[in-house]
């Protein structure tokens, strides 16, 4: 891809990204055109349907929730991970087959990277597992004052 194109593909994903989460995924793709300063030709060329833009949203979001897994301790991750599951809209179930990554496999795996880490520095109780927190996660992401509730659940699984 040619530099100003993949730049105009990386700034559609990065409007798209803002407009869906405003509105759904029901926006207009024409509003995420204009927000971009592009015309919708230019959209409909690097996104020929709906869902090949959502799923590169889906991807890009995934792909940093995961990566951000290294820099981050299990309690922080997890509250980024809680705004991630309460920003989603619906969009993993319908993602996750079209996207060709499997989204929940490496969410599972950056979870269970920091639970290890955590676990074996004694911060965490040795019975808690990856699939608890998610658990965890997606019930509180439909709870009001979720990230409070988050802490007080958190203070049951840290030591």
């Amino acid at each position: 891809m040619r530099a100003d194109a993949q730049r105009n593909y990386d700034h559609l994903v990065t409007t798209a990204r803002a407009v869906f989460a405003e509105e759904g995924p029901d926006a207009s793709l024409n509003e995420v055109a204009r927000r971009a300063g592009v015309g919708p030709g230019t959209l409909y060329r690097h996104f020929p349907t709906r869902e090949a833009l959502l799923v590169a949203v889906f991807r890009e979001r995934i792909l940093t929730l995961c990566g951000q897994a290294s820099e981050m301790t299990l309690a922080e991750w997890l509250r980024v991970f809680l705004v991630h599951a309460q920003t989603d809209g619906g969009l993993s179930a319908t993602m996750a087959s079209s996207s060709g990554l499997d989204c929940h496999a490496l969410l599972r795996s950056a979870a269970g990277g920091l639970l290890a880490k955590a676990q074996e520095a004694g911060e965490v109780r040795a019975d808690v597992e990856v699939d608890d927190l998610f658990q965890l996660i997606t019930g509180l992401a439909q709870a009001p004052r979720a990230q409070r509730l988050l802490d007080l659940a958190l203070e049951g699984v840290m030591r």
